[in-house]
């Protein structure tokens, strides 16, 4: 079976193009089922079929699975058998007939004006680290990229003169703009942290660790969560939090749903609509709590 996991990994690298994170995410739900294959004796992919994929779904019912996971999982062996078939290892898709509970979409969780206004203020300006951080958290909120886009900008990518980035990949490109107090907070570490912590003249990456390597998504996700807790934010953070407030602050102040969809890089508007759910739920939940007619 590794060898149709080599071939589904060159498939998605080098046709589809698809990004680390999402070749990272197909490989694990992959290798997960493959795993479980080898011990139920299963030796062979092209000897499954939907009987045996339902078994499977049923044992992630039985370890405790969401509905959202497994439906993932879903999509990630329809994904590979699709490739197996296009390379005529396997005639058929037994994930076709696959049926699982639609997971109800969660709304995401996003920081209030008055929060996002006391997580930015926390990172020490008096020192190098506090700075960088200060120019991550400020880029990240005005311009509402992915962590890991942030963490693989090059410095080319800013245009601090007339305030944007411009990120660009196979797929598509963005350019976003960057507010005055953003800009701001990148020039000054541009100016007086990143060239004494960057000693290779051949790192290109506008963000590093303190050491001037490279940094990991997870390494940001404890440098919010740090600052989250020291501004007393009880809210759950997650590496997506300041993206989702973006979205959600941009469109309660009047944006068209299509031009966040472009600055977010959505490929489709129904994964931009999210924002215009949360804002409905929470005009609804105001107008529930205090419109005298409403209780």
């Amino acid at each position: 079976m590794k060898d149709y996991i080599d071939i589904f990994k060159s498939y998605l690298l080098n046709e589809k193009k698809a990004s680390s994170n999402t070749v990272e995410s197909y490989l694990r739900d992959i290798n997960q089922f493959s795993a479980y294959c080898a011990a139920s004796k299963i030796n062979d992919t092209a000897e499954l079929n939907s009987e045996s994929l339902q078994k499977y779904l049923e044992y992630l019912t039985v370890i405790g699975k969401s509905d959202a996971t497994k439906s993932r999982i879903v999509a990630s062996l329809r994904c590979y058998y699709r490739v197996l078939i296009s390379k005529s290892i396997v005639t058929d898709n037994p994930v076709n007939s696959i049926k699982v509970k639609k997971a109800e979409r969660k709304l995401p969780g996003v920081l209030d004006s008055n929060e996002i206004v006391l997580l930015l203020s926390q990172p020490d300006s008096s020192d190098y680290k506090g700075i960088r951080d200060k120019a991550m958290l400020e880029l990240l909120y005005a311009t509402g990229i992915k962590v890991s886009e942030l963490i693989d900008l090059r410095v080319s990518d800013v245009n601090l003169q007339i305030g944007i980035i411009h990120l660009h990949n196979d797929k598509k490109e963005r350019i976003i703009p960057i507010y005055p107090a953003a800009v701001k907070s990148i020039a000054d570490y541009l100016v007086n942290v990143r060239p004494a912590i960057v000693l290779e003249e051949t790192e290109d990456r506008l963000f590093t660790n303190m050491t001037g390597t490279n940094m990991s998504r997870q390494g940001f996700w404890k440098i919010i969560k740090h600052y989250a807790e020291t501004a007393g934010i009880k809210k759950d953070i997650t590496p997506h939090t300041l993206r989702h407030s973006f979205a959600a602050h941009l469109l309660e102040n009047g944006a068209k749903l299509s031009d966040i969809k472009e600055m977010l890089g959505h490929t489709d508007i129904s994964s931009t609509q999210i924002y215009a759910q949360l804002m409905k739920s929470k005009y609804t939940s105001a107008y529930a709590k205090f419109h005298p007619l409403a209780r």
